[in-house]
Formats: C-alpha cells, structure tokens, sequence
C-alpha cells in the first residue's frame, strides 16, 4: 500500500534516536537541519558518530535505553545493531503512539526517510517506499544534475509575485492560472537567460493579462 507523504515540521520538537553508530550519526545531522530538538541514547559512542556530530546542540545520554527516554517525543529513529531491542523500541512507541522509524527493516517502521535534494527552498524527495533506499539515492544523484540553485533563486522570485496576486492583483477566479503560466518553462528559461528584470517584465504582462 501506497504511503501518504508529507513535510514534516520537526522544529524544536523531539525526536528522539537510539544508537551511536555511523546511521545514527547521518540520521542526526539530516534531523539537525530540520532543526529538531534531538536526544540520542546510546551506552556507546562511535568515533565516526562523535566526529560528525560532537559540535552539534544535541543531548546525549552514554546509557541503557529505556521506555521513558520516549517522554515527549513526536518520532523516534532505532539504529541499534541490537535486532531485539529494535523491536522492543518500535512496540514501546506503538503503545505511546509516537512515530518509529527502525533503520533498515521496512516492518517496523512507521514511516520512510526519503533521499532529499534540497535548492534553497526547493525540496525535492525521492522514495521507494522502503524497498530499496540505495535506488532512491541513485535517481537523487541524477535529480542533482537537473534541479539547480538558479531553481531556489526562481522559487523566491515566484513567492513574491504570489504573494502580490494573491494581495489582490489577480481575481480569486484567475490566480491559478496565472501561478501557472509563471511557474512554467517559458517563464524560467526568461529568467535564467535574460535576467530578473526582464523576467519581471514578463510577469507584469502576465498578472495583467489576468488580472
């Protein structure tokens, strides 16, 4: 069955990551970056875990874990090598209905992490539903080559003609067509080749040609 997807707005709530191993550790850094509230249990630290994540504003507990290091968390990620105690953490979230993710076994998790590309604002996913995370990472890499920071730089100029049509510029009735017509090919082309201001010219005569 097919997952439902969606962006998940982790700012400084919990997310709580059980293990300190070289997953754990790209685990971390991707939910730093979402600028989660991170508490990591593990009753050891890998080098390669400390190295990439020693300076991060994370909390660490060197010890055993237990069910209520779960307290408050909205999701938790298991990277233990330990199969049994996966298990134990992904049924000890299923009582306390948090979200669990148990690294690499599709069964126990609640949801998928999917490849990421990320251009500013511009967030692109590419998942395979946990059937093979590495073809995921295959087809980011061929993603990469295509989607640019000129796409970032295009996405904020669009913000801020969305933001005029939807001030009033447009009628209600219009306004999709004319986010349309402004997102599409044509219109990027115009600005990555003739430059911002001929592209504002260009979004002019759209919004008036809509308004």
């Amino acid at each position: 069955m097919a997952k439902y997807p969606i962006n998940l707005d982790l700012t400084e709530k919990r997310v709580v990551v059980i293990g300190a191993g070289p997953i754990a550790a790209r685990k971390v850094l991707s939910l730093h970056q979402a600028d989660a509230d991170i508490l990591v249990i593990a009753k050891q630290i890998h080098p390669e875990f400390d190295k990439l994540c020693k300076h991060l504003p994370i909390s660490i507990l060197q010890q055993p874990y237990s069910p209520d290091h779960l307290e408050n968390a909205t999701i938790a990620i298991a990277a233990t090598s330990d199969n049994d105690l996966n298990k134990k953490i992904y049924a000890d979230c299923k009582t306390r209905g948090i979200l669990c993710n148990v690294v690499d076994v599709p069964g126990l998790c609640d949801f998928y992490v999917p490849a990421v590309i990320n251009r500013g604002s511009l967030q692109i996913t590419v998942a395979t539903d946990g059937k093979c995370p590495a073809y995921a990472a295959h087809i980011r890499q061929k993603l990469e080559q295509l989607f640019t920071e000129e796409h970032a730089n295009f996405l904020d100029a669009l913000e801020t003609q969305r933001k005029n049509i939807i001030a009033g510029a447009i009628p209600p009735e219009n306004r999709k067509d004319a986010l349309k017509k402004l997102a599409d090919d044509t219109s990027f082309d115009i600005f990555i080749k003739k430059g911002q201001t001929d592209w504002l010219r260009h979004a002019a005569k759209i919004i008036q040609q809509f308004a």
